[in-house]
């Protein structure tokens, strides 16, 4: 799907831009604290999410604040896509108080309520099961909320993933399921655990709906999202989008990617979401060298302010490690706010 896919009208066009600026945002923010974690900056490790920006953004960008989502343990993308500022998202990463979790979540439990995203799930799958009860208490609230729970072809083959979709289709959730298929789980392809090549094939068992996208274009993750958000508030039930992606980073930092051939890598690279869509821009004189490096220009200072909120942030008190941690007081589920 090319951007001429899309009516372009000046709407259209400011869309097809600020798809754009996102992604650039994501596969920067990434890059950066790749650069951080070399210097020895940032504690714990790191998940990276180079690659697969046209997914977050494509299907974020459908949603409003009060629209929730989950995610797992590469979860800096879905943050900034969902609302967290890359400020926020930084001082986390650096374990400082001023982080979205006050610098106790860090890189695998990014999140922040206040935009909509429970911190994130380490556990493979466990997002699943929050965003089918999230998905749940919307329906019982009769809002017009949708959640969104993005997870890894690797998630499905977990008892979560059958027993969360299956409830879910029965009780017809306002949720999309976001199956990110970046084709490894850790260093394992996907088509040495599973003999159906699509997971879209495998919801079908539960009468679900499903479509299959690109999820190296971020207009088509965008279309396919918003068209599934449409259905969902038409009282249509749920559906899962599988995005066929690819990460260019490794599992985690320590992954030396010996499981892939170059070959494999460079054709996934000349998919990459960020010069793919570039192209399409200036082909339709959308976007000239001037308008980019503005773009470019924007974004790196909103990086270097978010490292300098950082740095200069302070690390929390050690009495904040018994804040949060127990429950003072119970509340009922009736006075929990979603």
């Amino acid at each position: 799907m090319t951007i001429r896919e899309i009516d372009l009208k000046k709407q259209d066009t400011d869309l097809l831009i600020s798809l754009f600026k996102n992604i650039i945002r994501l596969r920067k923010f990434e890059d950066k604290v790749y650069q951080l974690f070399l210097k020895g900056e940032l504690p714990g490790t790191i998940h990276q999410y180079q690659g697969q920006e046209a997914v977050a953004v494509g299907v974020c960008s459908v949603l409003e604040k009060n629209d929730w989502i989950t995610s797992t343990h590469r979860p800096h993308g879905h943050a900034i896509a969902k609302g967290v500022t890359m400020r926020d998202a930084m001082a986390e990463l650096y374990g400082k108080e001023t982080g979205c979790c006050k610098g106790k979540g860090g890189s695998m439990h990014l999140g922040d309520p206040a935009v909509g995203m429970v911190p994130a799930i380490a556990i493979v799958a466990g997002g699943i099961s929050i965003v089918t009860g999230i998905g749940l208490a919307f329906k019982m609230k009769k809002t017009k909320q949708v959640a969104a729970c993005f997870f890894g072809e690797g998630a499905t083959n977990e008892g979560a993933f059958h027993e969360g979709l299956n409830m879910a289709s029965y009780q017809k959730l306002p949720i999309i399921y976001v199956c990110e298929n970046n084709i490894y789980g850790a260093s394992t392809s996907y088509n040495k655990t599973t003999l159906v090549e699509d997971v879209a094939e495998r919801v079908k068992s539960y009468g679900m709906r499903s479509v299959i996208v690109d999820g190296m274009n971020v207009v088509e993750v965008y279309l396919a999202a918003k068209a599934a958000k449409e259905s969902i508030l038409n009282g249509e039930g749920p559906i899962l989008i599988e995005a066929k992606t690819y990460r260019f980073a490794g599992h985690s930092r320590g992954d030396a990617k010996k499981y892939r051939t170059k070959e494999e890598e460079e054709y996934w690279k000349n998919l990459d979401p960020i010069e793919r869509m570039k192209d399409s821009l200036f082909d339709n004189n959308l976007l000239d060298n001037e308008s980019y490096a503005v773009i470019l220009k924007n974004i790196q200072e909103e990086i270097d302010d978010a490292v300098l909120f950082a740095q200069q942030s302070n690390f929390p008190p050690i009495e904040d490690a018994f804040i949060d941690a127990y429950a003072s007081e119970m509340k009922s589920p009736r006075e929990v706010q979603l």
